[in-house]
């Protein structure tokens, strides 16, 4: 079935599910990240950004003792107390699959070494790369919505298995706007992109992510990428490749 949606001027993606395998985001890059962040934190502890991340991470771990979510015990004094303090806060956060800015923002810059030595390559399905040019041949700008942060989404399209697709992306958005299950995060990017949310169509595989963008006004299509064939659709279009989306 093909759909068409000529009002739509702006195309607004998840990534996790949607343009890229699931198995890829958590096989490769969230074990790629554990498997470095201890030496990260040892070699780039002094660098400024690193210590801005420490700064928020510190604030999440005492919201999180405040919140009664038992994290562990966090010890500052000299630099190898603080990063052993900062790791296994991490870890803990990562096995929460936790969205949180500053973790997302260490899983970037750890991403970046790897894309940047050849240890990383990033997939992304066979689709993507036909439809964004068939997007941006009919004028249709393409962005990004993800929980990963905006360093993470430029390296990962930059690097794939079907070549550099970055040039094909307008705007990168990340949890800086929001959480992806809050409405309020669809109408800050619909006024950043200066465009009425229905005129941007959002395509997720998670469903409450879509339901918020609904909330805001915008068109939803639920992407499933695999062979589940779901009864409830909430009344998203259901999309099972981009080659189908025509917009």
């Amino acid at each position: 079935m093909q759909t068409a949606m000529n009002e739509i001027s702006i195309v607004l993606l998840d990534i996790e599910g949607t343009t890229t395998p699931v198995d890829f985001v958590h096989r490769v890059l969230f074990s790629y990240a554990r498997e470095h962040m201890k030496e990260f934190l040892k070699t780039q502890w002094q660098e400024s950004s690193v210590r801005a991340d420490m700064d928020l991470l510190r604030a999440y771990h005492s919201s999180d003792s405040a919140k009664g979510q038992e994290p562990p015990e966090w010890h500052n004094g000299s630099d190898s107390s603080e990063q052993s303090s900062a790791l296994r806060y991490i870890l803990w956060m990562m096995d929460k699959d936790s969205k949180s800015t500053p973790l997302k923002s260490l899983q970037g810059k750890i991403w970046q070494q790897g894309y940047q030595n050849g240890e990383l390559k990033a997939e992304v399905f066979a689709d993507v790369p036909r439809a964004f040019v068939r997007w941006s041949q009919r004028q249709k700008e393409i962005c990004i919505f993800s929980s990963g942060s905006v360093l993470a989404q430029r390296l990962l399209f930059a690097n794939t298995n079907h070549g550099d697709l970055s040039a094909f992306l307008k705007r990168h958005f990340d949890t800086e706007v929001g959480a992806k299950g809050d409405p309020e995060s669809y109408h800050k990017i619909a006024s950043a992109l200066g465009t009425d949310a229905s005129c941007i169509l959002f395509m997720s595989d998670t469903l409450k992510e879509l339901e918020a963008a609904r909330t805001a006004k915008m068109e939803t299509a639920w992407c499933v990428r695999g062979p589940e064939n779901p009864s409830f659709t909430g009344n998203h279009l259901l999309v099972r490749t981009f080659d189908n989306v025509l917009i």
